[in-house]
This record gives structure tokens, C-alpha cells and sequence, in this order.
């Protein structure tokens, strides 16, 4: 398998990981879980946002939540912010929508993780769709800094 950027970011920290993949391409987050056997509270996805003026956050939260865009706001220190477009990641961040990594974007942008996140191994996405990596998250914290918080929709 060719290594993602988000790989080469992880072998340059000295950081171990397990890559893992599935075939389906951009699959929804629970059916990668599902399609790996992993429980979906581990496998987490990568979400972009852009608050004002055009300032953006990338969000890191389990497949089966649902960022609250208020929570999401707050961590930033932002009045709101908004999804952007499917289409719209790529040229920003050099992934593909269902390929998004928080690892090895054109920039690094303040990066916040669900609070849950914490103490465990996480799945995330390799960089490429059907490519997820395996990691502490407490490693990952090492390679991008990342503020835990409170973001999904109870």
C-alpha cells in the first residue's frame, strides 16, 4: 500500500499505528466501523468547518455522533460555524470527502476531538478513502495539537 501523508506525519513523530482497510469507497462512518468490526464509539471522523471571517476548524468526533455546531463554535471561540460543502475540503485540504485526515492537510488548523476520544485507541482516516489508522490518541495529540471538548449532539 502507498503511505498517506498522514502516515509518513506519523512515522516522522516516531508514532506506531495500524492501518486498516475496507472496500465500499466513502462509506458512511457506522458502516466503516461496521465493515472493520470495530465498535463505532473507536472509530472516529474528521469534520471541517470555517467560522468568521473564512477561519477554519477541522473536528474530530465518533461516526456515530453529530457535531453540535454550537459546541463546536464555542470550543473555537467563534459566535458560529458551518459545515462546509462536500466538495468543498479538497482544494483546502487536499482530501477527498470520506478521505479527510486531521493529519497532513495543505495547513494545520485548530483541531479540537470529542472529549471521549481521550485514554483510547481511535481509528481515523488514513488520508485516502477505504484507508483508516489505528493510534492512541494521546500519540496522536503529539503529532497535531488537538483540544479535547465537548462536541456532540446529546
Amino acid at each position: 500500500m502507498e503511505k498517506t501523508n498522514a502516515m509518513r506525519i506519523l512515522e516522522r513523530a516516531g508514532i506506531g499505528y495500524s492501518v486498516h482497510t475496507y472496500t465500499g469507497g466513502a462509506l458512511s462512518g457506522t458502516e466503516v466501523a461496521k465493515s472493520m468490526g470495530e465498535d463505532p464509539a473507536r472509530v472516529f471522523k474528521t469534520l471541517v468547518t470555517v467560522g468568521s471571517p473564512r477561519k477554519y476548524y477541522v473536528f474530530i468526533i465518533p461516526v456515530g455522533a453529530e457535531l453540535d455546531l454550537k459546541k463546536a463554535a464555542k470550543a473555537a471561540g467563534e459566535k458560529s460555524v458551518e459545515m462546509l460543502p462536500q466538495k468543498e475540503p479538497c482544494p483546502l485540504t487536499v482530501y477527498v470527502h470520506g478521505g479527510c485526515s486531521p493529519l497532513g492537510m495543505k495547513k494545520v488548523f485548530p483541531t479540537f476531538a470529542h472529549m471521549s476520544a481521550a485514554g483510547q485507541t481511535i481509528f481515523f482516516s488514513g488520508g485516502k478513502v477505504g484507508v483508516q489508522i489505528e493510534a492512541a490518541f494521546s500519540a496522536l495529540q503529539t503529532a497535531l495539537p488537538i483540544t479535547l471538548c465537548d462536541l456532540i449532539r446529546e
